[in-house]
């Protein structure tokens, strides 16, 4: 592990905070190397059981490392469970986690074959210890979230990771996240690929009424528990803070946007500069104007790629899996964890303040220059196809959008 580690350490040293909320400490991970030392940390320091869940498990330098880490675990008695997405984890032969389960871990994939579920990806991100420690967010296993390099020649360290964000939880609110762990394996064992099993799970699971709230999103036929929190907070607050790696959802949400700038609240949007999906940029442009006209501010993120999944309404901090669109918000199944604390929430707005520092403002005059009858095109386009296919395959297509 210490390949990969050392080098990290030197690019930003030092750790975040914790807070205490409820009961429980928190911690938000942002750098890379922050990040990857949770992943470890979490695997390490656990003595009965692992739970994991990733949309993407890679077989890469990464992805490797910790599937050893996971099997030492086994080996030194722990229980450890890990599910991934069919598509999300396409690049990873099956092969590749056979050792785990010749280790004595278990091991499923989310839909791995055709069915009436296939369409629905667990677009999901978590790892419980001992289920009293977990780590959610929005990155993956695989080089691209934690890549830090020495170029030939060069004494500096470059870090082209993805920028990222998770949450570290250490409490009696873990045992919740668990419990749904257990559910999710349940249907994974007994009913993978059962559309009607899922949509009663999503619909039956309870997000709790407290300071903490575990949202989980999915197909349904009615709003999930994540898309009518959001709904709610939008309509009665009076500020957001919103960075996404992915912008594009229904009219409903976003009129729900537009009515907060416009009634006096305060809106800061924060949005991919960079991306290796450049139809995900172009639909998300697409919205800008309709936005624009009522107040809202936006920006659009230079530095490095952008994955980042935060949402501050008011005291109320959302974090998870989930992106602002319509296959999140409506089709995948994501968790989204609601932490109401006026604290937390100042607190996690400093990381939408280090974003914002290496942000280009979205101003009329740039988006009307951008707004050719073209790229209107593209936009169109652009927005259909990211909220009706999965990521991985609209990452192959950009028409044209400059990323």
């Amino acid at each position: 592990m210490e390949s990969i580690t050392s080098n990290n350490q030197l690019l930003q040293p030092g750790l975040p905070q914790w807070f205490d909320v409820g009961g429980n400490r928190l911690r938000l991970v942002r750098t890379a190397a922050d990040r990857l030392s949770a992943v470890v940390d979490m695997i390490e320091g656990a003595d009965k059981s692992l739970k994991l869940f990733f949309y993407m498990f890679e077989d890469d330098r990464v992805g490797r490392t910790i599937m050893d880490m996971l099997i030492a675990a086994c080996k030194r008695g722990l229980a450890v469970e890990m599910m991934v997405d069919s598509f999300g984890s396409n690049g990873a032969p099956r092969k590749f986690f056979d050792p785990l389960i010749e280790a004595g871990g278990k091991f499923r994939i989310f839909s791995p074959r055709f069915s009436t579920s296939y369409f629905v990806r667990n677009h999901q991100k978590m790892i419980i210890a001992d289920d009293r420690c977990a780590l959610i967010g929005g990155f993956n296993i695989a080089d691209e979230y934690f890549t830090v390099h020495q170029p030939a020649g060069d004494s500096s360290l470059t870090d082209d990771s993805w920028e990222d964000l998770g949450l570290e939880i250490e409490g009696p609110e873990v045992a919740n996240l668990a419990s749904y762990f257990r559910l999710l394996s349940d249907w994974v064992y007994r009913d993978n690929g059962n559309i009607r099993a899922l949509r009663k799970m999503v619909r039956h699971w309870d997000a709790g009424d407290g300071q903490f709230q575990w949202l989980l999103g999915g197909p349904s036929n009615r709003l999930s528990r994540w898309a009518r929190a959001i709904k709610k907070d939008l309509e009665n607050g009076s500020r957001l803070d919103l960075v996404t790696a992915y912008f594009s959802p229904g009219q409903g949400l976003l009129r729900r946007i537009g009515g907060l700038s416009k009634r006096g609240g305060q809106s800061r949007i924060l949005l991919p500069g960079k991306t290796d999906n450049a139809a995900t940029i172009g639909a998300s442009r697409l919205l800008y104007g309709y936005l624009l006209k009522r107040n809202a501010r936006l920006f659009e993120y230079q530095r490095r790629r952008l994955h980042t999944k935060l949402v501050i309404v008011d005291n109320a901090v959302y974090i998870g899996s989930a992106n602002f669109d319509l296959r999140s918000l409506f089709i995948n199944v994501e968790m989204m964890l609601r932490i109401e604390d006026a604290d937390f929430a100042d607190h996690a707005r400093t990381v939408i303040d280090i974003l914002h520092e290496n942000a280009e403002t979205i101003t009329p005059e740039l988006h009307k220059s951008r707004r050719t009858l073209l790229n209107r095109l593209r936009w169109t386009i652009s927005y259909f196809l990211v909220n009706t296919l999965d990521y991985r395959v609209t990452r192959r297509l950009n028409f044209g959008i400059k990323k």
